[in-house]
């Protein structure tokens, strides 16, 4: 099952917003504080309660712990326009839509939940994955000990990929596409990753082992990929949240990374990014065969409210806070070289 839309009414820095989704990968792109990350959290949180039938999480304690609002309090999330009485988040996958609503006297996730009950029927099987912006995997051992006993402060987003990263799932050989994507990752890193004792390290080709702390950023959010896809968690069916997945990786890596996310959405891996990176972006719009397994939304400021616009292509975007960064960088170096 995919994503297919969301309605947010009230919620952080928004008023109203509906977006319908892509079954293939979906760009978020914006300047800071138009609530990129905040959607992607949001469906993520509603991918995660559908296991609530196995008494894990419900969709507003869900979303409780990956914003972490003062106190634990739903309410804290709603917009703080004055006249805002409540707040509705609505996600739909297929015909099976999953709401939740609260308003400023709603206690701790004690939001009014509807239509829990076929949304974990229909999705109980479904494995979703949120990659935050800052590597995690280096400060795994222990951490989710401390982040349960309340010693640090993370949300669960960070919790969860370490969790997902250290099982491991996958049942017989590898087959031949996942050996495609371990083998340019591979060539990246120059290694496999290995856990052991609660602790992540590179395993490099000369058969030397590096803890995960000593690895540029860069290359261990490569190896979290490659980790992901070697040991199950990410295959088909899955659905995969990234939140600036160009984050302190080297550029001369981003056509590889977009070749991959690209296959795994051939795969039937449904993807959601948020980007501020013209190169990432413009990549995965050039690569892409089929154009309708991919679009573009992006978020923008207007007379004080968000607003969205969303295209198949990145060029065809009329609000392209990206772009109009990139044109203006281009604009200074040709008038600097022409005066020169």
């Amino acid at each position: 099952m995919t994503l297919k839309k969301i309605h947010l009414e009230n919620f952080t820095v928004f008023d109203k917003m509906d977006i319908e989704f892509s079954d293939g990968v979906n760009v978020f792109i914006g300047e800071n504080g138009t609530g990129k990350t905040h959607i992607m959290k949001l469906l993520y949180a509603a991918c995660q309660s559908a296991h609530a039938s196995k008494k894990i999480i419900s969709f507003p304690q869900k979303i409780v712990r990956v914003f972490r609002p003062d106190n634990s309090n739903i309410s804290r999330l709603l917009s703080r326009k004055a006249g805002n009485g409540f707040a509705k988040v609505q996600v739909t996958s297929g015909k099976t839509t999953l709401k939740t609503f609260f308003d400023l006297k709603t206690k701790n996730w004690d939001a009014e939940v509807v239509g829990a009950q076929v949304w974990e029927k229909q999705l109980s099987d479904l494995t979703s994955l949120f990659i935050p912006a800052k590597e995690i995997l280096s400060n795994s051992k222990n951490l989710i000990n401390a982040i349960t006993a309340g010693n640090v402060d993370f949300d669960d987003t960070y919790k969860d990929i370490i969790s997902m990263a250290s099982v491991d799932i996958s049942r017989g050989a590898n087959g031949a596409l996942k050996k495609k994507y371990l083998e340019i990752l591979q060539g990246i890193t120059d290694g496999k990753v290995k856990y052991e004792n609660e602790e992540f390290y590179l395993l490099l080709s000369n058969q030397s082992r590096l803890e995960f702390q000593l690895v540029a950023e860069g290359l261990r959010k490569i190896a979290l990929l490659w980790q992901l896809i070697k040991n199950g968690t990410l295959e088909k069916g899955t659905i995969l949240f990234w939140d600036e997945p160009e984050a302190n990786i080297n550029p001369k890596h981003i056509p590889a990374l977009v070749e991959i996310l690209l296959s795994l959405q051939a795969d039937g891996v449904q993807i959601f990014i948020a980007t501020h990176d013209y190169v990432l972006a413009k990549y995965l719009e050039i690569k892409m065969t089929d154009k309708g397994n991919i679009r573009f939304h992006s978020l923008y400021k207007k007379e004080g409210n968000v607003e969205i616009e969303c295209n198949n292509t990145f060029k065809g975007l009329a609000n392209n806070s990206i772009a109009e960064a990139y044109n203006k960088l281009l604009d200074e170096v040709f008038e600097q070289t022409t005066k020169g």
